[in-house]
């Protein structure tokens, strides 16, 4: 397994297991699997609406003595209705009990959209908060609190642009520690990758298959995937591995993290297996050349009539 290397030392596994539709009753048995296998990365939110099954196996396992604390590296996510100062504090909390936890190990904020408390999943321009009056920055500044009051050992953000990483960065003295947002071979970031590289930023990849099983309002007819790629299977089939693994193997090599979701034993062994793929440099060079720039998550379902949120502003592209 490689791993990743923050500043103060701490090591977080390159491959981990992604939770995001992961159901309930389904959720226990594959964390419960994955850390059997070897699996000591997770990755949760609050929002997935399974973090006590998840703590529950967390739980079990460290009960049993398969694994010790100190062996997982667990992120979770603060909700878009929780980015008001006095929500915050109380969102982790709401995590840290649900996953029979002490402490995180990552923190994110889960997007720069902002929502009013009452508000899961808005429906209407009228369920948001404009950024102009609960700005990123006051947002971010409480998960630097977070951090500095030991609840999380490392803070950072999701489905961020470069121009909001240096927002909060600007505005604190503080620069996150992780980015996380879409990442395989159809949208491949370069200017991210690079900016993070440079600056000490750990990116960590989510939907790094496409994520064929995505809300079907998030899917759009005749959209390219990933799987049928000619390239993707021709360069699999002759290194004997699956297109899967070749994709996540793809995401290591270049040095990000990767969170590939399943509940399905045989592909977890499959997917573990992936993170020790090396890739030669002719390999990553033919990858990179199936770079389309193509979001499968849009994030057009933040950009309700009434709001300020738009493509433009949300992605800064």
């Amino acid at each position: 397994m490689n791993y990743l290397t923050f500043e103060n030392g701490d090591k977080m596994p390159a491959l981990g297991l992604g939770t995001w539709k992961s159901a309930k009753g389904e959720v226990y048995t594959a964390v419960k699997t994955a850390i059997e296998i070897g699996y000591r990365h997770f990755d949760c939110a609050l929002v997935y609406g399974n973090e006590q099954e998840i703590g529950q196996a967390f739980a079990d396992a460290m009960n049993e003595g398969t694994v010790k604390r100190e062996d997982l590296w667990i992120t979770s996510k603060l909700w878009n209705n929780s980015h008001e100062k006095q929500h915050i504090l109380p969102s982790i909390n709401t995590t840290l009990k649900d996953l029979q936890l002490d402490y995180l190990d990552l923190y994110l904020i889960h997007w720069p959209v902002a929502l009013k408390r009452e508000v899961a999943y808005p429906q209407t321009g009228e369920d948001m908060l404009s950024l102009t009056d609960v700005p990123l920055s006051e947002t971010w500044a409480e998960m630097i609190v977070l951090k500095e009051m030991g609840l999380t050992r490392h803070i950072g953000v999701s489905n961020f642009s470069i121009k909001k990483l240096e927002e909060v960065t600007a505005a604190t003295g503080v620069r996150p520690e992780v980015n996380q947002l879409e990442l395989h071979p159809f949208l491949q970031q370069w200017p991210m990758v690079d900016y993070c590289r440079e600056h000490g930023i750990v990116l960590t990849g989510y939907c790094p298959l496409g994520s064929s099983d995505r809300p079907a309002n998030r899917i759009v007819d005749g959209e390219p995937k990933l799987f049928e790629n000619e390239v993707i299977r021709t360069l699999a089939q002759a290194r004997g591995c699956s297109a899967a693994q070749l994709m996540l193997a793809w995401a290591v090599n270049r040095g990000t993290s990767v969170i590939p979701k399943s509940v399905n034993a045989g592909r977890l062994q499959e997917n573990l297996a992936a993170a020790d793929i090396e890739l030669t440099e002719q390999e990553m060079k033919t990858l990179r050349e199936l770079d389309l720039q193509y979001r499968y998550i849009k994030g057009n379902f933040w950009c309700l009539e009434g709001s300020d949120y738009t493509l433009e502003s949300l992605w800064d592209e």
